[in-house]
């Protein structure tokens, strides 16, 4: 198959705004142990595999609004 074979409209093309929006993978993580509220928990594993992933990438948005916001 040739490149121009593929089908890429189903993915579009990677604009300014994604990568502003995109979250900064800084690499290696730290095991810890975190205390969660029942309904909370429940929430992000109803997303399936992948949703303490998913807390870490919220906690970075939200540290990355607070810096914004103190300028």
């Amino acid at each position: 198959m040739k490149d121009s074979d593929i089908d890429f409209s189903d993915n579009p093309p990677l604009d300014r705004k994604f990568f502003e929006e995109a979250v900064f993978w800084p690499g290696r993580k730290r095991q810890i142990t975190l205390r969660l509220d029942p309904d909370i928990l429940a929430f992000f594993r109803r997303t399936g595999k992948g949703y303490q992933t998913t807390i870490n990438a919220v906690l970075r948005k939200y540290v990355e609004a607070q810096k914004r916001r103190a300028g």
